[in-house]
């Protein structure tokens, strides 16, 4: 199993490293994509993580994870992720965003008629991408998957190993 993870500067440490380290203790290869392969972006806290290839190198993989902080506003001014955004979800790939990534989902286009959750403060940018926005620590909704904030990790791993 593969997943990439988009990472860009002022990334939430914990729902960036948490994903990673679970996935790498479940077997799987994780790739980190940014703007610029090779680039170190710094998290919310200063936390550093280095991006393996650029957005528009990323490869085709099982599980595409948006972490939150305040990197996923500057990950979706970037077409190439919002294109590697939309085509996994083409494919049907699963798609799993927590606190602030709804926003790169909704940049790439591929909320309306959905089920979501996220952080509370995206709540109306959520639901004028045309998604239904449920207060829960954790939604499923087809190849979807979405969490609120750090504290709902471990429901927001489980989603995605199962």
């Amino acid at each position: 199993m593969k997943a990439v993870i988009l990472v860009h500067d002022l990334y939430q440490e914990l729902e960036l490293h948490y994903p990673y380290l679970r996935l790498l203790e479940a077997g799987w290869e994780v790739i980190i994509a940014g703007e610029k392969e090779g680039t170190t972006y710094k998290g919310k806290y200063g936390y550093p993580c280095k991006a393996d290839v650029a957005y528009e190198n990323a490869p085709d993989c099982d599980a595409l994870i948006i972490p939150g902080g305040f990197a996923p506003d500057r990950i979706r001014q970037f077409p190439a992720a919002l294109s590697f955004v939309a085509k996994m979800h083409e494919k049907k790939k699963t798609i799993a965003f927590i606190c602030h990534g709804g926003w790169v989902a909704i940049s790439a286009k591929i909320l309306s008629g959905r089920k979501v959750t996220g952080y509370i403060a995206i709540k109306d940018d959520l639901e004028n991408a045309g998604a239904t926005f449920l207060d829960q620590e954790v939604v499923i909704d087809g190849n979807l998957i979405s969490s609120r904030t750090p504290a709902d990790l471990p429901a927001f791993m489980k989603a995605i190993l199962a």
